[in-house]
């Protein structure tokens, strides 16, 4: 089934509860991302109905992270790029301070480019090494990086740019849990508690390692 009742979308969807009864149902995680349906239609409002966007899919007019699409069911997910080719404006997917998804626009070039998280690390034959992200995506990469630290993708190139260690003083992002969409800096990390103690707007707070992610400064 292609559709979700509306008043049974996440919390996190920027999606008003009044309106049509239904609304796309996602092919996949339905709290871990927003379906370019939803994106195109009721945020960005580029598109009034569901035939508007399957036809700019269709004609390659929508990139999610610079690749070609086929099917507007398909999840952007924490920090996607979504890019408008006949407006040439890319927009990222990232979270407010309540919880919920929000689109922000980003400058050229910076389409190429998101941070995830290491969610596992596997050692394959010749000692290489696969890091596994929130995404879904897979990397063999030489960069020195453990689970729970963040790495930069650059899409153009199809590699890991850099690692962005999850340690004290760096920048993270809460993305689950009741201070979804918070930013803070890390005082403190409680790994036999599996936790950190974040700095946000000067209030001290625990939380688990596991719902946060290392973002840029």
């Amino acid at each position: 089934m292609s559709h979700l009742k509306r008043q049974k979308v996440p919390k996190n969807w920027p999606v008003q509860r009044k309106g049509t009864k239904f609304v796309v149902r996602p092919r996949f995680s339905f709290e871990e991302g927003l379906p370019l349906l939803v994106i195109l239609r009721d945020v960005l409002k580029v598109a009034q109905n569901r035939k508007e966007v399957k036809k700019a899919i269709y004609s390659k007019n929508i990139l999610l992270n610079n690749r070609e699409l086929k099917d507007e069911r398909t999840n952007a997910l924490l920090f996607d790029t979504i890019t408008l080719v006949p407006s040439k404006k890319s927009y990222k997917l990232g979270l407010l301070k309540n919880g919920r998804f929000d689109l922000e626009e980003i400058k050229k070039g910076e389409e190429n480019q998101k941070i995830a998280k290491i969610v596992n690390k596997r050692t394959l034959k010749k000692k290489k090494t696969q890091l596994n992200l929130s995404d879904g995506r897979n990397f063999i990469s030489d960069i020195k990086c453990n689970i729970n630290d963040s790495v930069l993708i650059n899409f153009k190139d199809k590699k890991i740019e850099k690692c962005l260690p999850l340690k004290e003083k760096e920048k993270v992002i809460i993305f689950a849990g009741k201070h979804s969409g918070a930013t803070g800096k890390v005082n403190k990390i409680k790994k036999e508690r599996k936790m950190a103690e974040l700095d946000i707007e000067g209030k001290k707070i625990n939380v688990l390692i596991k719902q946060l992610m290392v973002i840029e400064q």
